[in-house]
């Protein structure tokens, strides 16, 4: 496939960038700093990507860069910048819906608390704690809901550069929901409690970025189990407990 990746020097994006090359895919990545994307790319992977130097923030530019590609990654930005996430998502989600030759594949990224808690009405992102920056998610999240697009936000917890690998583990992916088991027993908590209580699991959220950039890999056909879903990640272990 023709994969853009916007924001392809980050943590994320240059995770997608490498692994969308090992499997053979055509990619572009959308950056403002040429540099530092080669400095990141091994000479034989550098021949296998169009780079393109832009303003992600300009309508135009990010209009082009989208013509005859078939999925747009967005792992630019990051919720603490404020209103300036929120433009860059909304500029490029824009583009994507106007862009004719775009065939509207999208991933952004969100984080884990922009999941449902089980057996409540609630999100992470809402709860009294959890950092107010986080609601930009939110905003990109109901962003989404008005478009047409065939999209996907990933939802991990805190990224790790990598995990330890094990027989025993597995990833576990859910749709919508958090990744991680929950009592029925958490409808009966406040929200403060319920705050403080997923506060207290989140290195159970804890994901490796190589593992995010290739969930979203596995998955960037159009009408698939993720089309407008929010996407969790977590590690479970193989071994049952008897």
């Amino acid at each position: 496939m023709k994969i853009i990746v916007f924001g392809a020097t980050g943590n994320t994006g240059k995770r997608v960038l490498g692994q969308g090359i090992k499997l053979g895919h055509e990619m572009t990545a959308f950056v403002r700093n040429s540099e530092k994307l080669y400095d990141q790319l091994d000479e034989d992977s550098a021949k296998h990507v169009k780079v393109i130097v832009d303003d992600i923030t300009d309508p135009v530019s990010v209009g082009e860069a989208l013509a005859h590609h078939d999925v747009a990654i967005i792992a630019a930005g990051h919720a603490g910048q404020g209103e300036e996430f929120v433009r860059i998502v909304d500029n490029i989600i824009s583009q994507c819906e106007l862009q004719p030759s775009f065939s509207g594949r999208v991933w952004i990224m969100g984080g884990a608390g922009l999941l449902d808690i089980p057996y409540t009405d609630l999100i992470g992102n809402n709860l009294p704690g959890f950092p107010p920056e986080y609601r930009n998610h939110n905003r990109n999240f109901e962003r989404l809901q008005q478009t047409q697009l065939d999209w996907s936000i990933m939802c991990p917890g805190t990224m790790i550069d990598s995990r330890v690998q094990s027989d025993a583990v597995r990833l576990h992916v859910t749709t919508e929901t958090l990744p991680i088991p929950i009592p029925e027993t958490i409808q009966e908590y406040s929200e403060a409690d319920i705050a403080g209580y997923l506060f207290s699991r989140f290195q159970e959220l804890n994901v490796a970025y190589d593992d995010v950039a290739a969930c979203m890999l596995d998955h960037l056909e159009l009408g698939g189990a993720f089309k407008r879903k929010r996407v969790g990640l977590a590690y479970q272990s193989n071994i049952m407990v008897r």
